[in-house]
């Protein structure tokens, strides 16, 4: 009888014994696994899109000029293009220059992130967003389009120089090259997630400028100034220096000069007498 006893205590302390390490082996296992969990959360690997070649900054983006690479995670965070984005960075232009076989980054292209939300993201350091009032004809029959270029014109009545008492109409270019934002509510992201071919009406343009420029701006349309678009060819950057102030006088003593310079310069043409 005590044999048997000790043999069901022996058989007892067996089976307590495997359990705590079962249950030890248990925690030790999903300790690992957590680990492993942790590790791989932290050095998951994503596909991105990189540059095939170095691209210099202002290229149109092609398939040619991009490929397809996994990369960590953890090393691009969200920033990085993913490949199933490809279509919405296909001809968008980048704004800095890319190294060879490097992520391509949504803040490297021009109107950043489509998917994201607001204008405030898309602005560039230092710069602001200003919205001027433009009719359609002051807007290029309204064909200005969000990441366009325009020259701004204002016109104003300013105090005569030559007769005391008497105003008259002055119209000078303000500023050039600027970039546009949006054309009343749609920017670059919105007009990729809408038909484009649907042309769409509006009163207003947002431009970014600098500070002292949003300043300029805003006191020209304070003074009842007229504020006309010129639209440039996106990769025309020639900067004229010391633009005359136009008024009547100026119209008639430079407007002969002006068809010259035009039908020799421009179109290359020969003036006979």
């Amino acid at each position: 009888m005590k044999q048997k006893l000790i043999l069901i205590i022996s058989v007892v302390i067996g089976l307590f014994a495997a359990f705590l390490t079962r249950s030890y082996l248990t925690a030790k296992d999903n300790e690992i696994e957590r680990m492993k969990a942790d590790f791989y959360s932290r050095n998951k690997k994503i596909p991105v899109i990189v540059a095939k070649r170095a691209i210099p900054s202002g290229t149109v983006l092609t398939m040619e000029d991009i490929g397809g690479l996994e990369v960590l995670e953890s090393a691009v965070k969200d920033h990085a293009v993913r490949t199933e984005d490809i279509l919405l960075l296909l001809n968008r232009k980048t704004v800095r220059a890319l190294s060879a076989n490097a992520p391509i980054f949504w803040t490297d292209i021009e109107g950043g992130d489509p998917t994201s939300r607001g204008l405030a993201a898309d602005i560039k350091s230092r710069m602001r967003a200003i919205s001027i009032n433009v009719s359609g004809a002051a807007s290029v029959s309204g064909m200005v389009r969000p990441n366009d270029h325009v020259d701004v014109l204002g016109t104003f009545s300013f105090p005569s120089k030559t007769v005391q008492g008497e105003m008259e109409l002055v119209t000078l270019t303000m500023l050039q090259d600027v970039l546009v934002l949006a054309t009343g509510r749609e920017t670059a992201k919105s007009r990729l997630f809408s038909d484009a071919r649907m042309p769409a009406s509006y009163n207003t343009v947002t431009l970014e400028v600098t500070p002292r420029e949003a300043e300029m701006l805003v006191f020209a349309e304070q003074i009842k100034g007229r504020i006309s678009l010129a639209l440039r060819n996106p990769e025309d950057v020639y900067f004229e220096k010391r633009l005359p102030r136009v008024d009547f006088q100026m119209i008639q003593s430079e407007i002969e000069s002006l068809n010259t310079y035009r039908q020799q310069q421009l179109l290359r043409k020969r003036i006979t007498d």
